[in-house]
């Protein structure tokens, strides 16, 4: 059976909120876990000395471990701390109305974002930056300015500021949200400075 449409945002709430409550701990270090190790091995998932698999049966494998991990496990919502399951005509609906392709940035620095095959010769999008590494608000700007300025780097990902202003910035507080706009105010700093405005965060 197909589903009739994608599932919203207003169902997955609904769903989410009636759905089984599970403490965030245990979703974290025990279903997780075990249920990754259940599927590497009825998969037979060894990637050996291979960072990234190039054998055209082990990527299969790979995908059809990803999707039987999804069905298995569900989604979790942490907020909510319960879980939601999806059938798979609502995984493959979703895969088949994902956009294939992304526009990233602005102006010179745009670059197109979409599904690479095997070994192409098309070269990858390349992030740079701290990925949410702490980082301290005095050596942000420069810190940041030094991914910019690489020429092969062609989206930012960002750091974390430990303060704002001298101020901690504390998880759940208006501190929070004060650091997290000059993180990105910070971010279009550099950028701009290093004569790359439109790069895309």
């Amino acid at each position: 059976m197909v589903s009739k449409k994608c599932l919203d945002i207003y169902e997955a709430y609904d769903r989410f909120y009636e759905g089984e409550k599970v403490r965030e701990d245990l979703w974290d270090y025990t279903i997780i876990p075990s249920n990754a190790v259940a599927m590497k091995e009825k998969y037979d998932i060894s990637f050996g000395s291979d960072i990234i698999p190039t054998d055209q049966d082990l990527c299969d494998r790979l995908f059809l471990a990803g999707v039987d991990m999804l069905l298995t496990t569900g989604l979790y919502n942490y907020d909510l701390g319960r879980v939601m399951h999806i059938s798979e005509d609502e995984l493959y609906d979703g895969i088949k109305a994902a956009p294939r392709r992304l526009t990233l940035g602005s102006g010179k620095e745009t670059c197109e974002c979409e599904a690479r095959r095997g070994n192409e010769n098309r070269k990858p999008v390349i992030q740079g930056g701290p990925t949410g590494a702490p980082v301290s608000e005095d050596i942000f700007v420069p810190l940041i300015q030094s991914y910019v300025q690489e020429p092969v780097i062609d989206t930012i990902v960002s750091g974390v500021l430990n303060t704002v202003n001298g101020h901690p910035a504390s998880t759940n507080t208006p501190w929070e949200i004060r650091a997290t706009m000059a993180e990105i105010r910070y971010v279009r700093e550099a950028a701009r400075m290093s004569h790359r405005p439109g790069m895309c965060i």
